[in-house]
């Protein structure tokens, strides 16, 4: 245990169980994780079919379908025909889904605030661009890089 790549194993590990259980978040705006990546996903992207999505996320379509069906149950994205006269038709986030998205974020980024107010801002800094080397590492092996605004 005392490798590093086995301490950050341990650690990616508890940030995990820390984001996707519901106790330790603040209740009232709280997005299922697969809702946030899709509508964050289509914020950066705009709109994306199934097939897109299937493609970025290396999901099936079935699960797709799924999760999409529970976006548009919850009207947080709608259905349009494709912008680009393609036959597929595309997912596109609603206002309605903005706002809940935004919701999310901002609670996301208050609950680090508080967890990180002991951080100096050079602290938090250095762990972001390591977090972002991580995931941009992940992605190139993954070969689905995430759009960065």
């Amino acid at each position: 245990m005392d490798e590093p790549t086995h301490l950050v194993e341990f650690e990616t590990m508890l940030l995990g169980r820390y984001t996707i259980n519901q106790r330790y978040r603040r209740g009232g705006t709280r997005l299922d994780r697969s809702a946030y990546l899709l509508l964050s996903r289509l914020v950066i992207d705009g709109p994306m079919s199934i097939g897109e999505l299937s493609d970025a996320f290396g999901l099936d379509v079935s699960t797709l379908n799924r999760q999409t069906a529970a976006l548009l149950r919850a009207d947080l994205v709608e259905r349009i025909p494709d912008p680009h006269g393609g036959m597929a038709r595309k997912f596109r986030i609603t206002s309605h889904g903005e706002q809940r998205l935004d919701g999310e974020r901002a609670a996301n980024i208050e609950g680090l605030q508080q967890v990180m107010r002991e951080w100096s801002p050079e602290d938090v800094a250095a762990f972001a661009n390591y977090l972002k080397r991580l995931n941009i590492d992940i992605e190139r092996l993954d070969g689905r890089p995430w759009p960065r605004p």
